[in-house]
């Protein structure tokens, strides 16, 4: 796909994928109520999970009269919210773990799902990779259709080299790498960024794209520091086909793709919030083959940023993504902690009602009072990050 030098990349990737010829809000809502009436039409017509919404709603508003759809019943009616069979599948993503009790959430791709999100990530990773340049994904590979496939293809697609990492390395294993490839840019989460850049340096390192965790201020901050340069946070989810925002290059929120998800902002009760305050994201994906979804909470919290960006586009953005009151005891260690130019990388868990800390060290420093039980060492080659997923006080 080509993105013209003149546009934002994600007004160019909107218009390219519906053949429109212009990207106004009066546009984008247009383009959006269509799909989701050809979507509620095709659902009504199936007899499938959502067969008892109406055929047709009269505007984006209606849609806040819809019921939500939870976790729980997108794993326990996963076959009724299949729109193709199975032989037209190309991927399918469980959050089954060896912990799980009850239905595992399974989402389902199809090959078109995951092209146009290839096409997401060339838009957004078309800001930092350029022709020539080496990218180190810190992503897991899982396969066909993985995640971190979809990014190392989509690096492939704008003439960059990609570097299969993966997420399981040392601190060791990622200097030898530096020597050895010298990558220019990197793609992973934000806190084993700052690990990264804090016991190993920045080496080649230039630019760097963060995903798939909180990115908490002092995260940013701290990296943006040992750069140099303004990091470009992205937000996905499983459930919207792993990419969902972009940054541009303004640094001013995440731009929505909005011709495949409608995003709703809504308060503890469910109901709708206007733009600037934040609250949990509702979305319905419009865009999906498989398994399109309607009005599914995210259990993420976010709020949609006012006005047109300054890079132009009037496509929607998002600002810095969390879990809300789940994460909000993680976020206040994470800012006191990571405040501290010393501290490479933490892991938190609660024991018999403590909570106990191990903390990763890259040079001198004191620790202030806590009320935690706290295990502080210096950072060994051999270690690797202390959360090999999102981050959670255990």
């Amino acid at each position: 796909m080509i993105f013209p030098g003149n546009m934002p990349r994600i007004d160019a990737l909107i218009r390219a994928q519906e053949g429109m010829t212009s990207l106004t809000r009066a546009d984008l809502e247009a383009m959006q109520l269509a799909k989701l009436n050809t979507l509620l039409a095709r659902e009504k017509a199936r007899g499938g999970y959502y067969a008892v919404l109406p055929e047709r709603l009269e505007s984006l508003e209606a849609l806040s009269s819809l019921p939500f759809t939870t976790d729980e019943q997108l794993a326990a009616n996963a076959p009724g919210l299949l729109l193709r069979s199975q032989a037209e599948l190309s991927r399918v993503l469980s959050d089954a773990t060896s912990g799980t009790t009850g239905a595992a959430k399974r989402v389902f791709y199809t090959e078109g799902d995951c092209a146009r999100t290839v096409e997401l990530f060339m838009a957004g990773l078309g800001e930092l990779v350029f022709p020539g340049s080496v990218t180190a994904i810190c992503f897991p590979f899982s396969g066909p259709y993985g995640l971190g496939e979809l990014i190392a293809e989509a690096i492939k697609g704008l003439g960059a080299r990609p570097l299969k990492v993966g997420a399981a390395f040392s601190y060791g294993e990622w200097s030898q790498l530096l020597a050895r490839e010298r990558p220019d840019t990197f793609v992973g989460m934000p806190v084993q960024l700052l690990r990264l850049l804090r016991v190993c340096g920045k080496g080649s390192l230039e630019r760097a794209l963060v995903s798939a965790d909180a990115c908490p201020a002092a995260v940013i901050e701290g990296c943006e520091a040992i750069l140099g340069t303004k990091l470009f946070p992205h937000y996905g989810s499983r459930e919207m086909a792993l990419g969902g925002a972009i940054s541009c290059g303004a640094h001013a929120g995440m731009h929505l793709r909005e011709n495949h998800v409608i995003a709703e902002i809504v308060d503890e009760e469910g109901k709708p919030l206007p733009p600037g305050e934040r609250g949990e994201l509702v979305i319905t994906t419009v865009g999906m083959e498989a398994m399109p979804l309607i009005r599914y909470r995210t259990g993420d919290y976010t709020r949609v940023l006012p006005g047109a960006c300054p890079c132009g586009s009037e496509v929607l953005r998002l600002d810095a993504v969390d879990r809300g009151a789940e994460s909000a005891e993680l976020a206040s260690l994470d800012e006191l902690l990571f405040r501290l130019p010393f501290v490479a990388d933490y892991r938190a868990e609660r024991k018999d009602g403590r909570l106990r800390l191990e903390v990763l060290s890259c040079g001198e420093g004191e620790l202030p009072p806590l009320d935690a039980d706290v295990t502080l060492r210096p950072a060994r080659a051999e270690d690797g990050a202390l959360y090999r997923g999102k981050r959670r006080i255990e």
